[in-house]
């Protein structure tokens, strides 16, 4: 089975109003993958279609080779799944909660777990109650990669962690997809942190994939051009021809687009746009940049 998620024509309303609106994407295994968007795009309502907490009004949604909200416990138990709500048991120790979820997954390995909340410096006799936010983050990060599982789902990883502990987490999480081979699906808010981590990303936009392919064919393909201002290029908008975005600034138009150079410049001066240093360059953007381009500023 190399495809470990597949999500065919997803569809789901709230209350009359539809959020996802025929979304299709796959990860396939030993990828990590990024679904991201802004707050609203969908992501959270396709995540939780995902790990079974609710059905899509229509459409597909495999997991492992079963509907997503009928997984049977002996295949869930190959499944990390981490979400805003994860539930932790905060009467028990760093040590007992180990203990306990331990007995849930065949793979279970304590060594990875102590690794991970090693690294804070607290005694293991410490009541989860009795940890920071940061801290408590850390133990839920170690429970999921203890799991050895093999399909990772994490919602927002970061979970309150600092700037330290989010490296540290992505360090872990390189090492341990090397190590074991394991597939993830991951949303995160801090996009730059992505851009050495991801095989493919998922971009989904006001519930509609923009994007779905390998992170080098984005970076790759997708292009900023910078104009100055002037009249012509004033009338420039959205999805007018090549352009995909068109953003204003105070003193220029930043145009992105997947055009090469030579086409971006024959669409320009179609539009009565002067181009008199020849085809416009495509200016340098990281990852950050490019998908603020793709989804927007605002």
């Amino acid at each position: 089975m190399d495809e470990l998620i597949s999500c065919k024509a997803l569809r789901h309303s709230y209350h009359g109003t539809e959020v996802l609106h025929g979304v299709d994407f796959s990860v396939s295994r030993g990828e990590i993958v990024g679904l991201l968007g802004k707050n609203g795009a969908g992501k959270s309502t396709s995540i939780n279609i995902l790990m079974g907490f609710m059905q899509p009004d229509s459409g597909r949604c495999m997991v492992m080779g079963h509907p997503s909200h009928a997984i049977p416990p002996q295949v869930r138990a190959r499944i990390g799944l981490l979400h805003e709500g994860f539930i932790q048991y905060n009467f028990m120790t760093i040590g007992e909660i180990e203990r306990f979820y331990s007995c849930f997954y065949p793979q279970w390995d304590k060594g990875i777990y102590y690794d991970v909340v090693g690294r804070m410096d607290i005694p293991f006799t410490r009541r989860i109650t009795r940890l920071s936010c940061g801290q408590r983050s850390q133990v839920t990060l170690g429970l999921i990669l203890a799991q050895r599982a093999e399909l990772m789902i994490l919602d927002d990883y970061s979970l309150g962690l600092d700037v330290g502990y989010r490296r540290l987490f992505l360090d872990f999480l390189r090492d341990h997809v090397r190590r074991y081979g394991t597939t993830v699906l991951l949303t995160s808010h801090v996009v730059q942190e992505l851009e050495n981590l991801l095989d493919s990303l998922v971009v989904i936009h006001k519930g509609t994939v923009l994007a779905k392919e390998r992170q080098a064919d984005f970076m790759r393909s997708f292009l900023r051009y910078d104009l100055p201002l002037c009249t012509a290029a004033d009338e420039l908008r959205n999805n007018d021809g090549p352009l995909l975005r068109v953003e204003r600034c105070a003193d220029r138009l930043m145009l992105f687009s997947r055009a090469q150079p030579d086409e971006m410049r024959t669409f320009l001066e179609a539009r009565g746009v002067a181009c008199p240093d020849g085809a416009p360059q495509p200016v340098p953007m990281t990852f950050e940049d490019a998908f603020v381009g793709l989804t927007g500023r605002y």
